[in-house]
C-alpha cells in the first residue's frame, strides 16, 4: 500500500468517525452539564460524541488520545495516534450557537499526518492530508482546494480572540467565535486573517492540531505564543497558539500576545 493509499484510509476512518459523531448529534436530547459524578463539568452531548468517535475510531488499529475520555490503545512506537475533540465548541452546541465542530488529527511518528474538521452548523467540513494540500467540502460538494488569500497588515486585519487584551492592538475588527479549529480553518481559507488565545495555556493539542494542519497545508501559519512545539500528547499539555496568513501578521500578533503577557505580569 502506497502512503498515499494510506493516507486516504486514514482520512476515511475520521470521516467516518466525524459523520458518527453528526449522526449522534442528531439524536441527542440532552445539551446541559452532568452534575456531580465522575462527569461533573461535562457536557452529555460531550460524552455522546466521544462515545460515537471511538465506536468508530476503535475498530482500527490506532491508539486514540480524547479530550473526553483520554488516551486510548496505548503508546506504541510506529502506531498513529488519532487525537480527537469530540466536540470543539461544547458551550456554543449547549446553546445552539451555530460555532461548534468535531475535530480528529492523525499523527504519525513524524507529526500532523491527516485531519478533518466538521462544522456540525453547516456541514462543511475541512481537511488535510500532509504534503497534499487543505480542502473543503459543502454538503452535497466536490472537495476544493483551501489556499490561503493575500493578508492584509495588522491595521487591516480581522482577527477572532480568545480571552480579553488588556489594550487594543491595532487589529481592523476583531470577533470571539468559541471553536478553536474552526477559527483555524476560517485564518486556511481567508474568512479571518488571524486568532490569538489571549488566555494562557488553556487549549490543548485536540483543540488545535486538525485547525493547525489545515492552515499549514493552506499557506497560513500557526505557533506557540512562547515558542513550544505546538505537538504535545500529554493529555496534561497546554498551550497558546497564535495564527495568521503570513509571517509578518504573525509576527504582529506574537508581539501583541507577550506584550498582553508582560502587561499582566505587572498588574
Amino acid at each position: 500500500m502506497t502512503s498515499d493509499d494510506l493516507a486516504a484510509e486514514m482520512l476515511t476512518l475520521l470521516g467516518m468517525a466525524a459523520d458518527a459523531v453528526a449522526v449522534a448529534m442528531g439524536g441527542q436530547g440532552e445539551w446541559g452539564l452532568f452534575e456531580g459524578g465522575d462527569h461533573a463539568a461535562q457536557y452529555h452531548h460531550d460524552r455522546t460524541a466521544d462515545r460515537a468517535a471511538l465506536a468508530v475510531l476503535e475498530s482500527a488499529d490506532v491508539a486514540v488520545l480524547s479530550e473526553e475520555s483520554g488516551l486510548r490503545g496505548g503508546r506504541v512506537v510506529g502506531r498513529v495516534v488519532v487525537v480527537v475533540d469530540p466536540i470543539d465548541g461544547s458551550t456554543n452546541a449547549s446553546r445552539r450557537l451555530p460555532w461548534w465542530s468535531t475535530a480528529l488529527c492523525a499523527v504519525d511518528e513524524t507529526g500532523p499526518w491527516v485531519a478533518v474538521v466538521h462544522d456540525h452548523d453547516t456541514g462543511v467540513r475541512f481537511h488535510a492530508v500532509r504534503g497534499a494540500g487543505a480542502f473543503r467540502t459543502v454538503p452535497g460538494g466536490a472537495p476544493e482546494r483551501v489556499v490561503r488569500p493575500d493578508t492584509p497588515p495588522l491595521a487591516g486585519a480581522v482577527v477572532s480572540l480568545a480571552g480579553w487584551p488588556p489594550r487594543h492592538y491595532g487589529w481592523a475588527q476583531f470577533r470571539a467565535y468559541g471553536s478553536l479549529a474552526l477559527e483555524l480553518c476560517a485564518v486556511a481559507d481567508g474568512r479571518l486573517d488571524g486568532h490569538v488565545q489571549f488566555v494562557t495555556d488553556e487549549v490543548a493539542a485536540w483543540d488545535y492540531l486538525a485547525g493547525a494542519l489545515v492552515c499549514a497545508e493552506a499557506g497560513a501559519l500557526v505557533a506557540d505564543a512562547f515558542g513550544r512545539d505546538l505537538l504535545d500528547l500529554d493529555h496534561a499539555a497546554r498551550r497558546t497558539p497564535v495564527a495568521a496568513g503570513n509571517g509578518d501578521l504573525l509576527s504582529a500578533l506574537l508581539a501583541a500576545r507577550r506584550d498582553a503577557d508582560e502587561s499582566s505580569s505587572e498588574v
